[in-house]
């Protein structure tokens, strides 16, 4: 099914992202993983693409894969990155003729210690070229990155956004969001991009807390910021594994619950390949519905603003 479709006719929508492993006993644990999580009846799953010629092979079989083993819902993450269009046309035919329906469109990270994206020679430099060739040669839903903080190498929130507007009107149907951890970037994002004209489903990314360094590492690296109060927290749990992971669960919890109770189509999930705290997340959602099903009326939708 059409992921655009599926957010249009389904509230709320679960979906799980996962990476591709390096070696074959890492991609049959995620199976195994992600045959864990059908419980929870995801909307779709998305897979990311790695950034070495291998991990890309890998990332197709998986998504063939867990289509045609699991019967969930699959999100083809392909980038622009190292990739000439005809090469770009090759992945596409192979993921439509296993059976994938939904692709996200990205331009890529600059190489490893590179701060600059470099297209390659007959390829593309920007997401939105890679969308209007999905758009125009192939029958798949599109979907694209957006950036409630702004991307790093944005100049201005609004130039942000407009880029997002480029992107919609090349062809995406729907935008995920980077991950964040105050809500209040989500909703200020959807304000500006509803004034923009964007018009399509904004589905925000979050990412359950497991690991204090990891986080650390991973907002460094996409530019996400933590509010002062739960880095806080996470610093005072620093050197206790299971209680950093406790707080982190608890905390996507309540942020979950505020964004569906004020109209998000749903929730993204950045899983880091670890099931156990997005499955008590989506639990306990899913155990005490009346706290978000009943739609509270905030600020943007007191404005008119959809979500």
């Amino acid at each position: 099914m059409k992921i655009g479709d599926e957010l249009a006719e389904r509230r709320p929508c679960f979906s799980f992202e996962f990476f591709a492993p390096q070696t074959d006993q890492g991609v049959e644990n995620l199976m195994e993983r992600v045959r864990a999580l059908r419980i929870l009846n995801p909307a779709f799953v998305s897979v990311t693409y790695g950034a070495g010629g291998s991990s890309r092979g890998r990332t197709l079989d998986l998504a063939k894969r867990i289509k045609r083993e699991l019967d969930i819902e699959v999100l083809a993450h392909i980038t622009c990155a190292d990739h000439t269009r005809d090469e770009l046309r090759s992945i596409f035919h192979d993921l439509h003729a296993g059976g994938i329906e939904n692709v996200l469109a990205l331009r890529g990270d600059p190489p490893r210690g590179s701060d600059a994206f470099v297209a390659r020679e007959g390829g593309f430099r920007y997401a939105t070229d890679l969308i209007a060739l999905v758009r125009d040669e192939f029958s798949f839903d599109i979907g694209a990155a957006g950036y409630p903080e702004k991307h790093p190498e944005a100049a201005s929130l609004d130039a942000d956004i407009a880029n997002a507007l480029r992107k919609v009107r090349a062809g995406a149907r729907f935008l995920i969001t980077q991950l964040f951890f105050d809500n209040d970037y989500y909703f200020a994002y959807v304000k500006r991009a509803r004034a923009a004209g964007i018009d399509v489903p904004i589905l925000p990314g979050l990412m359950p807390l497991t690991s204090y360094e990891q986080i650390a590492r991973i907002t460094r690296m996409c530019g996400a910021s933590i509010p002062p109060s739960l880095r806080a927290e996470l610093e005072f749990r620093a050197e206790e594994p299971q209680a950093v992971t406790d707080l982190g669960v608890a905390y996507c919890t309540l942020q979950c619950t505020e964004l569906l109770a004020r109209g998000a189509p749903g929730i993204h999930f950045y899983t880091l390949n670890k099931s156990p705290a997005t499955r008590a997340v989506v639990s306990a959602l899913l155990a005490s519905r009346t706290a978000w099903d009943v739609r509270l009326r905030g600020p943007l939708e007191s404005a008119g603003v959809t979500l």
